[in-house]
């Protein structure tokens, strides 16, 4: 009876995420040595024009929707990627915490002017994670108490600006926010690698804990929509080797997210949060080191972040990639000084 109450379970929540799948999926692999990288896919219905920036210690901030918005100091320098110069959607801070936003149809952030809080862009919401935490238990234990109240305005190409985050760290720590119905829900443990989009996760769990029961070589759910992607990357993650070669585990990281990328070009007109990979990260947190994979570049590049300058005082730095640049190995130095972008404001 409880086989059948999960399967019903999985089957409500498929039917579900087909009227709203969406994009992006991330995880966090184990190494034979006892490091933790983090990889993700930016699927998306059209080109972001995401660039890299490297942000400094000490930097004044605040949550870039006016009057009442928070205000802080960074405590903490990281290299980061933007998504339509108003949004910081991912990034790795010098402390080796790696924060991924992913779309979530569901977001719920409640009425922000109701909460009497201070107010943040959904834009900021990463950034102000990486800049003030070290670990996922330090960033767990502040955001539970609810410190601001995030407001979503449109983005740029008209989508609604609607996420949910996931944090790890150097120990594999790790930490799923999600806002439903007006409320903060944290999934917090190790165990919690893997995230896509639609439905909330915790029926994508639901869904999951049905497929653990199939063998993953002989019949996987095989489709681009969320919840397949969720169960082939949870089940493929328990597959594969823990390599101690950290060439290899790179290298076994950028295989695990390309199972799961969606082909340049690829669209349904019928389910139009279907889309494309357009890029892909990976995140080594043991070597702090941030790779960046371009569908549309043959190469792969990366940024070590012990070569950025992140001292308190530094200017803030990009890397311009909306002209599709072709590149190839360690990049910080091409990094150029350059203001920082303005979060998504209404």
């Amino acid at each position: 009876m409880k086989k059948n109450l999960i399967g019903l379970l999985a089957a409500t929540a498929i039917l579900s995420a087909a009227v709203t799948a969406d994009a992006c999926t991330r995880f966090v692999y184990e190494t034979a040595t006892d490091g933790f990288i983090v990889g993700r896919s930016m699927d998306w219905m059209e080109d972001p024009g995401s660039d890299l920036y490297s942000f400094p210690r000490g930097m004044a901030r605040n949550g870039g929707v006016g009057d009442g918005s928070i205000e802080w100091t960074s405590k903490y320098g990281s290299v980061i990627a933007s998504l339509y110069g108003v949004a910081t959607v991912e990034g790795m801070n010098d402390a080796g915490l790696v924060a991924n936003t992913l779309y979530l149809a569901e977001s719920d952030y409640g009425d922000p002017k109701a909460s009497g809080k201070p107010l943040i862009s959904v834009g900021a919401w990463t950034q102000y994670v990486l800049d003030n935490y070290a670990s996922v238990a330090e960033a767990v234990e502040a955001l539970s108490q609810e410190p601001f109240a995030i407001v979503a305005p449109t983005l740029p190409n008209g989508s609604k600006a609607t996420g949910h985050l996931a944090l790890a760290d150097a120990s594999g720590d790790s930490a799923i926010f999600e806002y439903i119905g007006g409320r903060l829900v944290i999934h917090h443990g190790k165990q919690y690698t893997v995230m896509t989009n639609s439905p909330t996760f915790e029926q994508q769990l639901a869904i999951n804990t049905y497929w653990k029961g199939i063998n993953g070589l002989s019949f996987l759910p095989g489709t681009i929509t969320s919840p397949d992607r969720f169960v082939r990357m949870s089940w493929a993650l328990n597959a594969v080797p823990k390599q101690s070669d950290e060439r290899l585990a790179v290298a076994t990281a950028f295989s695990l997210i390309r199972a799961v990328s969606v082909p340049l070009g690829l669209a349904d007109p019928e389910k139009p949060n279907i889309a494309s990979t357009i890029w892909r990260s990976i995140s080594d947190i043991g070597a702090k080191r941030y790779y960046f994979d371009s569908s549309y570049s043959p190469m792969i590049f990366w940024v070590d972040i012990d070569k950025l300058n992140l001292a308190a005082g530094a200017q803030p730095a990009k890397l311009d990639l909306k002209g599709r640049p072709i590149l190839a190995g360690e990049v910080s130095a091409k990094f150029v000084p350059a203001e920082p972008f303005k979060f998504l404001a209404p």
